[in-house]
């Protein structure tokens, strides 16, 4: 007489539950391999699910890394909104949680956010993307410098965010350190909150 297995069968994972998963091997596969490499039949098969499911999920391929941009931009305005919560009200504490939460969260995120970042940039489509996230994350910026220096540009958020991504980038590849990233950030966003040429027109 055969055993009957005593093993408890497999939970059916839900939608979202099945696109967090797919999301974390994409995640996997980008790391190992670049988003040169990557297809929809590996992440498939890697999740060790069947490709239309994939494609019921994502579309195709630049939809996956859609999704990791969006994901990204919304951890990254989570960790800041955290971090300004019981912030003390004083320029330079604000200024050093403002630059701490992009280069953490960049540094969070590794190679793979810049491998993501330059494929969305090969979608025409795509565009729209990462500006929509990215003018979320510099409304938030805004919002917390503005009280202590009045209406600041674009053109100063922009700078904020375009040294966080060389810094980050820079600490990836352990020229500097997160410590000096961080520093270096925080002295940029001091000196466009302070700069008159940042101010909003």
């Amino acid at each position: 007489m055969s055993e009957v297995s005593s093993a408890a069968p497999r939970r059916r994972l839900s939608k979202q539950e099945r696109r967090t998963q797919l999301l974390e091997v994409a995640r996997g596969l980008i790391r190992d391999a670049g988003t040169y490499e990557f297809t929809l039949g590996r992440l498939a098969e890697r999740a060790g699910v069947t490709k239309p499911l994939v494609y019921d999920h994502f579309g195709d391929r630049a939809g996956v890394f859609a999704e990791l941009y969006r994901e990204f931009e919304e951890q990254q305005r989570k960790t800041l909104a955290d971090a300004l919560a019981d912030a003390e009200p004083e320029l330079s504490v604000v200024a050093g949680l403002v630059a701490g939460a992009y280069i953490d969260c960049c540094l969070a995120e590794g190679r793979e956010l810049a491998d993501v970042v330059a494929a969305l940039a090969g979608f025409s489509t795509l565009g729209g993307v990462r500006q929509e996230a990215e003018d979320a994350y510099l409304a938030m910026c805004r919002t917390a410098l503005e009280p202590f220096m009045g209406p600041l540009g674009l053109a100063g958020l922009q700078a904020v965010t375009g040294a966080g991504d060389a810094l980050a980038r820079t600490a990836l590849d352990g020229r500097i350190s997160a410590a000096q990233a961080r520093s270096t950030l925080t002295t940029v966003v001091l000196a466009v909150v302070g700069g008159n040429g940042f101010k909003e027109d």
